[in-house]
């Protein structure tokens, strides 16, 4: 027990920055193990967007609530993913060689793609849970709040997934995300998956529709994964950033379009 607490503090601290008890044992082996509790991670940052979202709802309308539960997740993760997605369309965009992409990717510095991409994809994020939430506002806040949850984790359960079935790009070991990319056992995998879809299929007993939601994002998955190994011999922890982001999006889009049958 003392051991899955370690590890899960060592996810927390390692996907957010949400302050963790000092006495936590510190272990590289444990951030390969934290896999495990990623998209766990991602219940309670959904978590604590939704809570954003319903305080802000009670002094502003959905367009204004919208943006403080963004501003408040960027601000628990610290833009980790975010900056994988800026990371990996510099790269793509001005890279043609494995060696190029991943110079750039490794740049500190961030190019007009990665801006462009951020811009972008937090617009999308803006518009289609500012119309999602209005069409499901009449819901119920407990519905409100697993659709939150649920783009979270399922989001994280498609980057992590990648690690499963791919291998680390990099052959140097001077990349923060190396030590998750070693060999997962079945307890990461299974739990991975558990977490990851727990909140979906809570929210299909308001409607199974939900479920579809798993098409799209496994697609995107599988899709990304060929990708990466097409340009750089399998992922970096920026390309799993990207992903994550993307499949927030299509997560979200997802659900609207699913509403529509409801």
């Amino acid at each position: 027990m003392r051991e899955e607490i370690n590890i899960f503090f060592t996810s927390l601290m390692f996907y957010t920055r949400i302050p963790c008890p000092i006495n936590i044992d510190h272990d590289p082996d444990y951030i390969n193990k934290a896999t495990r509790y990623f998209p766990l991670i991602g219940w309670i940052v959904g978590g604590i967007s939704f809570v954003a979202f319903w305080a802000s709802s009670l002094l502003f309308d959905t367009t204004i609530s919208v943006v403080f539960s963004l501003l408040i997740g960027v601000l628990t993760t610290g833009g980790f993913h975010e900056d994988g997605l800026s990371d990996v369309a510099d790269g793509f965009g001005g890279g043609w060689t494995k060696e190029r992409i991943l110079v750039i990717m490794k740049d500190s510095r961030v190019g007009a793609f990665g801006v462009l991409a951020t811009i972008l994809l937090l617009l999308m994020k803006y518009a289609g849970l500012t119309q999602l939430l209005t069409k499901a506002s009449s819901s119920g806040m407990i519905v409100l709040a697993l659709l939150f949850v649920a783009y979270h984790s399922v989001s994280r359960l498609a980057a992590i997934s990648i690690c499963f079935i791919s291998e680390y790009a990099r052959e140097d070991a001077t990349s923060k995300v190396k030590p998750i990319a070693k060999k997962h056992s079945a307890v990461e995998i299974i739990g991975a998956f558990v977490f990851g879809l727990l909140p979906l299929v809570v929210l299909s007993t308001y409607n199974y529709y939900f479920l579809i939601t798993i098409v799209p994002v496994a697609l995107l998955t599988v899709l990304s994964k060929r990708y990466f190994e097409k340009w750089l011999g399998g992922y970096t922890g920026d390309c799993l950033g990207a992903v994550q982001q993307i499949a927030e999006c299509i997560c979200i889009l997802s659900f609207i379009a699913l509403w529509k049958f409801m």
